[in-house]
């Protein structure tokens, strides 16, 4: 029974040795692929903070186009109403006077 004890005492040992003797190394082994991780969390990063400046830019176009596009319907409009009748529906008044009477 004392060989029992002492051998699983050894094992045990050998086992926490093991156990805590592999963690330098898996330490050493992540270091890289945590550097990497990090160094992908701020290119996404940074490639999230473009695509909002892009947005924000296209929103910035977009407002820009659709005052211009306001701007020129007003003019359009303005110079509609401006516009002096066509000669055929001044001639087409008068005849429709003629008859009229």
């Amino acid at each position: 029974m004392k060989k029992v004890i002492a051998l699983s005492a050894v094992l045990t040992m050998g086992a926490l040795g093991m156990a805590c003797g592999e963690a330098p190394a898996n330490n050493t082994a992540n270091k890289p692929a945590n550097a990497a991780t990090t160094a992908n969390t701020a290119a996404n990063t940074m490639a999230n903070a473009a695509n909002t400046m892009a947005n924000a830019a296209n929103a910035v176009s977009t407002a820009a186009n659709t005052a211009a596009n306001a701007a020129s319907t007003a003019a359009n409009t303005a110079a509609n109403a401006v516009k002096a009748p066509a000669a055929a529906n001044t001639a087409n008044t008068a005849a429709n006077a003629n008859v009229k009477k």
